[in-house]
């Protein structure tokens, strides 16, 4: 199984929330939390949590010690693109340098899709890519802003390329990115929820409408269908049955992956709708 993850700030009656996202291919779980630790990414995920894992390098993350991680490509092209544009011509050398260095794993992963490299001509590319950045991060730099990525990018080094080793994985965390995104012009709109009970229900709802999207299913169908339900209680049929991986079969995932997310239970014509 792959999830990413992402989380962003919120308001609940003026008080600050995160709003967390977690989106496999499949399914979108979104939630309403009082915090941005370890135990809020846990009760969505789990704390064992053993699947693939992709997010921006948040350190919280890094605690899933089971997870198999892929830190997000883009943000650091992104990142380095906006320091070269601020840095002095010499400062500049080192972050386009690197932004050339990931363009060129994404550059990889492509030739592998259309077939023009064989596995082990990708994961011997890879090698020599890695050992190029290696000596990249060994230098010394005097500017500030290029010590802390060069730290940074020591921490990620070990997940930059999950990727191009296990073909399949997504490179960056853009299907989180764009849940998140639309929540964003939402909070920006209204600023967030006026209740704890609305935040729930904004979670619950996010999650159905993104979900019934990426399932190409009407989401309307599908809340007409739950609002008309006799049944006290029903169980919308979004979650997927094959919770098998998307990867190639090549490199060796982690073993039974715990599943994710967890099954949308909504309570018709009651008070509160609910997650299981």
């Amino acid at each position: 199984m792959v999830n990413g993850i992402d989380e962003t700030g919120w308001r609940v009656d003026g008080q600050l929330r995160w709003l967390w996202a977690v989106v496999s291919e499949r399914v979108t779980f979104c939630d309403i939390l009082p915090g941005r630790g370890f135990e809020q990414a846990a009760s969505i995920l789990g704390k064992d949590y053993d699947g693939w894992l992709t997010h921006d390098g948040w350190v919280v993350y890094y605690q899933f010690l089971k997870a198999a991680h892929q830190s997000c490509n883009s943000h650091l092209i992104v990142r380095c693109r906006n320091m070269a544009l601020l840095a002095t011509p010499a400062a500049a050398r080192f972050p386009l340098r690197v932004k050339e260095l990931l363009e060129q794993g994404l550059q990889l992963r492509d030739r592998y899709r259309e077939k023009k490299i064989s596995l082990h001509g990708l994961w011997t590319a890879t090698g020599r890519l890695e050992a190029k950045l290696d000596r990249l991060l060994a230098r010394g730099y005097r500017d500030p802003a290029n010590r802390r990525l060069a730290k940074h990018l020591w921490h990620e080094r070990p997940y930059l390329f999950t990727y191009l080793y296990c073909p399949g994985l997504e490179a960056t965390n853009n299907l989180v990115e764009r849940v998140i995104r639309f929540l964003v012009v939402v909070r920006k709109n209204w600023g967030g929820n006026r209740t704890e009970k609305g935040a729930r229900a904004q979670a619950v709802l996010t999650s159905i409408l993104a979900t019934a999207k990426q399932q190409s299913k009407n989401a309307m169908d599908l809340l007409i269908d739950l609002l008309c339900s006799p049944a006290k209680e029903k169980l919308l049929d979004i979650v997927p049955k094959n919770r098998k991986s998307n990867l190639d079969s090549s490199p060796s995932p982690p073993s039974q992956p715990s599943p994710i997310p967890p099954a949308i239970h909504v309570v018709p014509n009651a008070n509160q709708t609910h997650l299981m």
